[in-house]
């Protein structure tokens, strides 16, 4: 683990200390759920701008790994692109979290309304950069990489850009859950609905198909069919996790008592 941590140093120091300092905020917010009382949909506001910025840290450090690889890249321009875009992102969330209020589908005032549009303009622009590393990993021939293991990259991309734009399917309804007004069941630390459907959980499996299929291929399966099985798989049950949610079914039920409380509509 420590040589890991060292080789992404190496390979984009940039990328490596703001994934560094992601990871440390993920830990404040976290700390923050546990001495503050200030929630939003009935959970701890802190939980959000956690699992934005713990989610960023695994984004940015996936990504210096991967854009080390590439030919004639601008990397400069990649990173502080990520840097700006989503560092906006998480201070946004963490600054509402702060006074309680919502960061997504907040249209409640012109400001919060114009700030809601430029976080989902962040998180396209974002999208579309990792979209354009995907077309350079296809396009440049990579003769020092396994074959498993450059397909796995590809395909995870790939994944990773399909469900990261599945997000828009919330922000259209302004609602991340099917049968309920933005339910929380606060299930561990994830916050996923066990009363209604959730289109969270599509969008978590699908984005971090960009950190576990390459991670599976290259340590465990060391094998084109079978990391193309994998990813078929993969993207299977992301896919079915999205049908699941849209019909109104949790991941996992909760309790009757927990659907009556969650006032689905």
């Amino acid at each position: 683990m420590i040589d890991f941590i060292q080789q992404i140093k190496l390979r984009n120091e940039t990328l490596f200390y703001f994934g560094l300092v992601c990871l440390l905020l993920s830990v404040v917010f976290l700390l923050l759920t546990k001495i503050t009382t200030v929630q939003v949909y009935h959970v701890n506001a802190w939980y959000k701008p956690f699992k934005f910025a713990f989610s960023t840290f695994l984004f940015a450090w996936a990504m210096a790994w991967y854009c080390y690889y590439l030919p004639n890249f601008n990397i400069h321009l990649f990173n502080w692109s990520v840097i700006i875009l989503l560092g906006f992102e998480i201070f946004y969330i963490a600054f509402q979290a702060s006074k309680g209020q919502l960061s997504h589908y907040n249209l409640s005032t012109p400001i919060y309304s114009a700030l809601y549009s430029m976080m989902a303009l962040a998180a396209t622009l974002v999208t579309l950069y990792t979209a354009y590393v995907g077309i350079l990993f296809f396009k440049n021939d990579f003769p020092a990489l396994p074959i498993y293991y450059l397909w796995a990259i590809r395909l995870g991309i790939i994944i990773f850009v399909i469900f990261s734009f599945e997000g828009f399917a919330m922000g259209a309804r302004l609602n991340h859950s099917v049968g309920a007004l933005n339910d929380n069941s606060n299930w561990l630390i994830i916050g996923w609905s066990k009363t209604v459907g959730d289109l969270r959980v599509a969008h978590f499996i699908g984005m971090h198909a960009l950190q576990v299929l390459p991670l599976l291929s290259y340590y465990v399966f060391k094998n084109t069919k079978l990391t193309i099985g994998l990813t078929v798989m993969y993207g299977l049950l992301a896919m079915l996790t999205l049908i699941q949610a849209l019909q109104g079914k949790p991941l996992m039920r909760g309790s009757k008592v927990e659907k009556e409380v969650s006032g689905t509509i």
